[in-house]
């Protein structure tokens, strides 16, 4: 993984125009002595009261041995444990995010996320909200949010991802990820190979809408995918070399975040699926599934759509006339850099490829393994888009074509078939 000072050094360098964040984590640390070293950080920073966010499990996992150790200390602490919903699913949601705030104290000096995805996006949101710094502990390698800004949290039924702060410190235990179940160590990877069309997305954002881009991110977040690909064996047997690779990787990304603002580098259409797909479990009462997972999947629904009728699409349009547009002025782009496109389109994997990956891994493949349905897929295709203001290629091509026409040239069949 590339080190903080080396990222610092590596953006003077960069010439991309647009605006570099200062990446305000002190330290990261991935070693079997984390724990240890996290509460001498503690301790040398001489934090005097101290929130520990976590849920059942992953206080059981970690969160009672660093509370232990912070007792040997003197350390004043407090454990807020996050309660699961009827459905007994732990939720970024209304619920979660007050019972939270409501646990961190006027006096605390630093909030603490001990946990995976979801405990980290209600530490980082409510931590914020209550003006304190927060250190990060992943308790599995199955997400690359863990350092990033952003919380994607639900409101009244709706995901949305809030720019919140970065932890001021990151501690990942080897030992307690490599105990991480078989499916969460496959969701960090399924959230990992989601970068292929992320990256091809912000290309594309780029190349159409003229949204900002920074090669020095996009460089970050490739280099990290291409290490996870390469890694695939050892992430499968899930020994001290792959769990280290996989989680320096989701951190890599998380950093390439950091340093745009955003989420662009790791976040495109594939993520649009996802978000999709967990605000219709919510509207329906339905258990959620892990975020990594879902992405895995949608990963390969979107390739389908992107290598199959988007390509068609842009190798064969020559005028407005060709197609109905509702967006002529990106049309336009889309003909005059109809070469671009074309190259960023024929870079992508096909999905078999992801499949093959993720079946290495035990992973889920198929959306009904998650408890999709078909015309579920279908209604993300249509519509996930809306969900966030970027031009990506989904974007596009429901503008031009649609996945409605499913008697058009260019449906999406093989997409909804997967």
């Amino acid at each position: 993984m590339i080190a903080l000072k080396e990222l610092s050094d590596l953006t003077k360098y960069c010439t991309c125009g647009n605006r570099h964040f200062d990446i305000s984590i002190d330290e990261i640390v991935i070693g079997h002595d984390a724990l240890h070293q996290a509460v001498s950080y503690i301790k040398n920073h001489q934090f005097q009261k101290v929130a520990i966010i976590a849920d059942q499990t992953t206080y059981n996992v970690a969160g009672e041995k660093l509370s232990n150790m912070l007792k040997k200390l003197n350390v004043n602490h407090e454990v807020v444990l996050i309660q699961p919903n009827e459905l007994d699913d732990v939720i970024a949601d209304e619920t979660s995010l007050i019972q939270a705030m409501l646990g961190i104290q006027q006096d605390t000096d630093v909030v603490i996320a001990v946990g995976s995805g979801t405990i980290h996006d209600i530490a980082r949101f409510s931590s914020f909200k209550m003006g304190k710094p927060f250190i990060s502990i992943p308790t599995a390698p199955s997400v690359d949010g863990f350092n990033s800004m952003g919380a994607p949290v639900v409101i009244k039924g709706v995901k949305t991802t809030y720019q919140m702060q970065p932890p001021i410190a990151l501690f990942a235990d080897i030992t307690i990820l490599q105990q991480a179940p078989k499916q969460m160590i496959a969701a960090g990877f399924g959230d990992m190979i989601g970068k292929y069309t992320s990256l091809a997305d912000w290309k594309f954002s780029q190349l159409i809408a003229d949204e900002s881009y920074c090669p020095l991110a996009a460089q970050l977040t490739e280099e990290a995918l291409e290490e996870c690909v390469k890694s695939i064996d050892q992430i499968a047997e899930a020994n001290e070399v792959g769990v280290k690779i996989l989680i320096e990787s989701l951190v890599q990304s998380g950093l390439a975040m950091l340093l745009v603002g955003h989420s662009s580098p790791a976040s495109g259409g594939e993520h649009h699926l996802s978000h999709y797909w967990e605000m219709e479990f919510l509207k329906q009462g339905k258990a959620q599934v892990l975020h990594g997972a879902k992405v895995g999947v949608s990963a390969q629904l979107i390739l389908n759509l992107y290598k199959n009728d988007v390509l068609k699409l842009v190798s064969t349009i020559e005028s407005l006339e060709d197609l109905d547009a509702k967006s002529k002025d990106k049309l336009n782009n889309v003909i005059e850099k109809q070469k671009d496109v074309v190259e960023v389109l024929n870079s992508l994997p096909d999905a078999t490829t992801l499949s093959n990956l993720l079946q290495k891994l035990e992973g889920v493949i198929l959306p009904a393994e998650l408890g999709i349905s078909s015309e579920l897929v279908r209604n993300s295709l249509n519509e996930a888009h809306l969900l966030r203001n970027r031009y990506t290629m989904l974007k596009f091509w429901n503008e031009h074509v649609g996945i409605r026409a499913a008697a058009h040239p260019y449906s999406a069949r093989k997409s909804i078939e997967l």
